[in-house]
């Protein structure tokens, strides 16, 4: 017997002309686990079943605070922006007001729809350029509040830490120190606390950045 059919991703376009629904509609109709609707900003909050917010980054529009009201309105909800730009500037303002992923207009379908069906499942739609600018950013207003933080990690810690960003496993990087697994877990968690990150990503990205350790290309 086959397996049941998934629900669809139900997908909410976003106070968006007749004509740009009609042509999202068309883009996406092909897609079967997709299923898109118009609503306008105030409805968002109240609309049963969404998955995701698709939300035009329209001339004239103030998208922050667009997004600061999505997030007040529909906490949770998963915000997707689709406009004209691709600088990394505007790309980071949409991550740091809420944005799950910024989608340039002219991309294919089926990029379009691999981004939703990305941030539907509560990830980041987004170059790494533009992920990792997003951590240094998060990073340095961490530290401007805890300033000092940097000098904080210890000899071993950086030992730990060069090891980590050159792409070893927490059992690689304990055997050559003469440790234990469990200790290079509280190594990194103690450095993640000091630094103000949330994963070992953001804290091989700081490390590099802020020149704690050489990056492994270099």
């Amino acid at each position: 017997m086959s397996s049941p059919k998934p629900p669809a991703i139900r997908v909410a376009l976003v106070e968006s002309d007749p004509l740009r629904f009609v042509g999202f509609r068309a883009i996406l109709e092909s897609e079967s686990d997709l299923e898109l609707i118009s609503v306008s900003l105030p409805e968002v909050a109240t609309e049963p079943g969404l998955n995701l917010a698709l939300l035009g980054d329209r001339a004239g529009q103030n998208l922050p605070e667009t997004l600061s009201s999505l997030g007040s309105m529909r906490p949770g909800l998963p915000v997707l922006v689709v406009g004209p730009k691709t600088d990394d500037e505007t790309i980071l303002s949409a991550i740091e007001h809420g944005a799950k992923g910024y989608v340039f207009d002219g991309v294919a379908p089926t990029e379009l729809s691999r981004a939703i069906r990305t941030v539907s499942q509560g990830s980041v739609w987004a170059s790494r350029r533009v992920l990792a600018n997003f951590i240094e950013l998060a990073v340095r207003q961490r530290l401007r509040m805890h300033p000092g933080a940097n000098e904080l990690i210890t000899d071993r810690e950086k030992q730990v830490l060069k090891m980590l960003v050159a792409g070893l496993s927490n059992k690689e990087i304990a055997t050559p120190l003469g440790i234990e697994e469990r200790t290079v877990k509280a190594h990194i968690a103690k450095m993640m606390r000091k630094i103000g990150v949330q994963n070992r990503i953001a804290l091989s990205v700081h490390a590099i950045t802020h020149s704690l350790v050489s990056s492994p290309a270099q």
